[in-house]
C-alpha cells in the first residue's frame, strides 16, 4: 500500500514522529491522511462547525509542523465506526512500535485526559507528551 499524493503532502506537514507512526501503520492498514497542519481559516470553521474544541492557535493542528494528523480508512465510510476503531488499532500499534506516545480522539480518556468525554473525534490521533 502506498499513500496517494495528497495524504503525502497532508502527512509532510506533520511532526516527524507521526510520519514515521503513519508510515509504519500503512505496512498493515490502508487509510488517507485528512488533515495535518491547520491554518487559521481552517481551524476557525473546524471550531464554528462544532468538529474541534479549541480555537486557533490552541490546536494541535496549528503547530508547525503539526502535533496531530486527522486519519481516515479507506473505503472511507463516516457512519462505520467499526472501521474508524480498527484504524485506530493499528495506529496505536504502530505509535508502540516506534516508541511514541499518542492519543485517540476516539478515547480521549485512555491516557488520563480529564475533558469531554462526549466529544468523539474517531479521525483524530496526536502526540501526548514531549516530541
Amino acid at each position: 500500500m502506498s499513500f496517494s499524493a495528497i495524504s503525502l503532502l497532508r502527512l509532510g506537514t506533520a511532526h516527524p514522529d507521526l510520519q514515521r507512526v503513519c508510515n509504519r501503520a500503512l505496512l498493515t492498514v490502508n487509510f488517507s491522511v485528512l488533515c495535518g497542519h491547520r491554518g487559521q481559516e481552517d481551524q476557525d470553521r473546524a471550531f464554528a462547525e462544532g468538529k474541534s474544541k479549541v480555537q486557533w492557535p490552541h490546536g494541535e493542528h496549528n503547530a508547525t509542523p503539526s502535533r496531530a494528523v486527522d486519519l481516515a480508512p479507506i473505503p472511507l465510510d463516516w457512519n462505520n465506526r467499526a472501521s474508524f476503531v480498527d484504524l485506530a488499532c493499528h495506529i496505536l500499534a504502530a505509535a508502540n512500535e516506534e516508541g511514541v506516545q499518542i492519543r485517540w480522539g476516539g478515547d480521549w480518556n485512555r491516557n488520563g485526559r480529564m475533558e469531554d468525554e462526549r466529544f468523539v473525534d474517531l479521525p483524530h490521533f496526536e502526540l501526548w507528551g514531549e516530541a
